[in-house]
């Protein structure tokens, strides 16, 4: 029986794809600034793997910006791997880690097709098959083909235990995996993740996401008991119902040991707008590494409200807010630009 780790989980590193002037994203030098931030706030804690274009163009980009912006990083601590791509979502284009049951290590890579063909992805749909036989992973790490179906990371939260978070928008929407109906994706992903059951999110939307509602924008395990979740507190903003009904559901879930869940509501990030369109912020896009958790800052004082919370929930990491505004540009935040590789993967 394989078996899904959870995110806090130790870890061999994390994969970042870094962006460039042909990717889709506004305001690149504010977006390049947030990423080299990232990468050297992990640095402090774990290896990073950073896939890239051009890997001269990557370092100098880095060299740049760490001395203009006074951040320190050890460009020589990256592991840098060359290959074309499209965009910049490792969360969605990476592969996914599974163990197996007698210890066995397997790098699932499933179809990743632009979040139901709504943006090119040819590219992107290569970049883990094309890091693995530039032997990014162990020797024993096993790249298993999982087409046809397609699943990005950022749809599922695992709780290591059995237990699968997701939605019904996303893993149930046209474009993606529609020739199944839910029960049979349902027994695949058991299937395939050797999971006792999936918890399944009926509700609950970030107005400007593209991805049909991700669950890594809307709730999160903290550990086999506890889920963080988005909640909106004001019945006149349009995330109140569909997050007031997703609050419902939560409530309603119950550990595989018949508990009630330990629920942590972060509030939703005040309103940000690109020219008339509102962004996609969320503090659930958190991204858990060994010893720290890191949290999508939206520039507010929401922000340490958010931080605090998790903290509560993460006593043992620190829990450090990162800007991540240049992000929501891209429709998408911290987690989602992330993928982390459980320990044991990672060259």
């Amino acid at each position: 029986m394989s078996r899904l780790p959870a995110e806090w989980e130790h870890q061999s590193g994390v994969q970042l794809t870094w962006p460039h002037p042909d990717t889709a994203w506004e305001a690149l030098d504010q977006v390049l600034e947030c990423y080299v931030e990232i990468a050297s706030t992990i640095l402090r804690y774990e290896p990073l793997m950073i896939v890239t274009r051009d890997i001269e163009e990557c370092k100098r980009d880095i060299a740049e910006i760490s001395a203009r912006k006074g951040i320190e990083i050890d460009v020589e601590a990256i592991r840098f791997y060359e290959c074309p791509l499209n965009d910049t979502w490792a969360r969605d284009h990476g592969g996914i880690s599974v163990y197996g049951e007698d210890g066995q290590k397997y790098l699932y890579d499933f179809v990743f097709n632009g979040w139901g063909l709504k943006f090119g992805s040819d590219l992107d749909n290569q970049i883990t098959k094309n890091i693995f036989f530039q032997n990014a992973f162990q020797d024993d790490v096993l790249c298993v083909d999982m087409r046809p179906y397609v699943l990005e990371g950022g749809s599922i939260d695992s709780d290591g235990c059995g237990t699968m978070l997701t939605t019904t928008e996303c893993l149930c929407s046209v474009n993606r995996n529609e020739y199944l109906s839910q029960e049979e994706i349902n027994d695949e992903l058991c299937g395939a993740f050797g999971l006792e059951r999936i918890l399944w999110l009926d509700h609950g939307t970030i107005i400007g996401d593209d991805t049909d509602s991700h669950v890594d924008i809307l709730a999160r395990f903290c550990s086999p008991d506890t889920i963080a979740y988005m909640q909106c507190t004001d019945p006149e903003d349009p995330h109140y119902e569909p997050l007031a009904a997703m609050e419902k559901q939560l409530r309603g879930f119950k550990t595989l040991d018949g508990k009630p869940y330990n629920l942590i509501p972060l509030p939703l990030p005040e309103p940000l707008y690109l020219d008339d369109y509102r962004l996609p912020a969320s503090y659930a896009n958190f991204l858990i590494i060994n010893g720290a958790v890191l949290l999508p800052g939206a520039g507010s004082p929401l922000d340490e409200v958010a931080r605090e919370r998790l903290q509560a929930a993460f006593p043992d990491r620190d829990v450090i807010v990162i800007d991540c505004r240049a992000l929501l540009s891209g429709h998408g935040s911290l987690h989602c630009i992330t993928m982390q590789f459980p320990e044991g993967f990672l060259r």
